[in-house]
């Protein structure tokens, strides 16, 4: 089979790989389209390795059709259309993904569609929903609100019922958030979120952040919550260090949770298995209603993997990125 190989960051070549079979409790997919997604960038430049055992080919998300079972599995029909969450591999003709994180294509999305929905979804409703607890009039500010993560989560708060703040760094992408639903548009180029998160909200915060910044925008966000308010980070594009004020913590109650979808097991309550079952169960009839719906920033063609990359990081793509096979 063929696959992309991460010669470098900037030199990614569509080569000839050893064939993969599924292992017990794996399915084979063969590949229509792979979601790209920051993490990706990181592997590629040699800094977030994927978790052990797991394939060194990029790719955490994909569409495709079953095209052989492992053993342990439940019966699919071969050819059935799918999407699946991996922690790697996705960059190739054919992905072996876990049973548990292999979902339906929802009603009425296209099979290349598909493939930016896995990473996002399952990214979106175990922070929201099974962490953070989000619910119908409670505030949400999205940081990054027109990337991928951001333009699926306006659309599943929404859905929710809560008040969405979303940031962004220009008018276009700040129109795309309002058109998906945001209540609140902050250009972070020209205004201070917290300042107008507070007036937004008359003095009161954020109840939820779902933040992509890491450590340059925490002691901002601490300022932006309201009393027993959850900041959720699940990026570090402003770095990995930075000072918690523990008297602002303290005096609003707040929680400061990090968290990661890669490297989770595939059981447990709060495993990939878990999760990807709750998404078919809650977002998926969302998007079949027409409540929710994929963001495709840009499609290219497998072997353009690095320019597709140099799109992603370059910060100028609204939604997802995807690659089609």
């Amino acid at each position: 089979m063929r696959a992309i190989v991460a010669e470098s960051a900037e030199q990614l070549v569509w080569r000839d790989v050893p064939d993969i079979q599924p292992d017990h409790g794996e399915i084979l997919i063969k590949v229509a389209a792979a979601g790209l997604n920051r993490a990706d960038l990181l592997q590629a430049a040699g800094h977030y390795p994927p978790p052990p055992g797991a394939s060194q080919t990029l790719g955490m998300e994909v569409s495709g059709t079953v095209a052989a079972l492992g053993g342990g599995t439940a019966e699919l029909p071969i050819g059935q259309e799918v999407c699946a969450l991996l922690a790697g591999g996705g960059y190739a003709e054919y992905a072996a993904v876990p049973a548990g994180q292999v979902m339906p294509i929802p009603p009425g999305i296209s099979l290349v569609d598909a493939a930016g929905l896995p990473e996002v979804a399952c990214t979106v409703w175990s922070n929201l929903v099974m962490t953070a607890h989000l619910a119908a009039g409670q505030v949400l500010l999205i940081h990054g609100g027109a990337s991928g993560i951001g333009t699926h989560a306006i659309q599943v708060a929404k859905a929710l019922g809560s008040r969405v703040a979303v940031t962004a760094g220009s008018a276009a992408k700040l129109e795309l958030c309002r058109e998906l639903g945001a209540d609140i548009g902050i250009n972070y180029s020209d205004e201070d979120f917290v300042d107008r998160i507070k007036h937004e909200t008359d003095g009161a915060g954020a109840d939820v952040i779902l933040d992509i910044m890491g450590a340059s925008y925490l002691d901002r966000n601490l300022d932006a919550l309201a009393f027993d308010g959850q900041l959720v980070v699940i990026g570090m594009q402003g770095g990995v260090k930075g000072e918690l004020n523990i008297g602002k913590l303290v005096g609003k109650r707040t929680r400061v949770i990090g968290t990661a979808l890669r490297g989770r097991h595939i059981g447990g309550p709060m495993g990939k298995s878990a999760i990807a079952r709750a998404v078919v169960d809650s977002v998926w009839p969302m998007l079949a209603d027409g409540q929710v719906r994929p963001i495709t920033g840009a499609l290219f063609p497998i072997e353009q993997a690095g320019e597709a990359h140099r799109l992603l990081a370059s910060g100028k793509v609204t939604g997802k990125v995807l690659l089609a096979v």
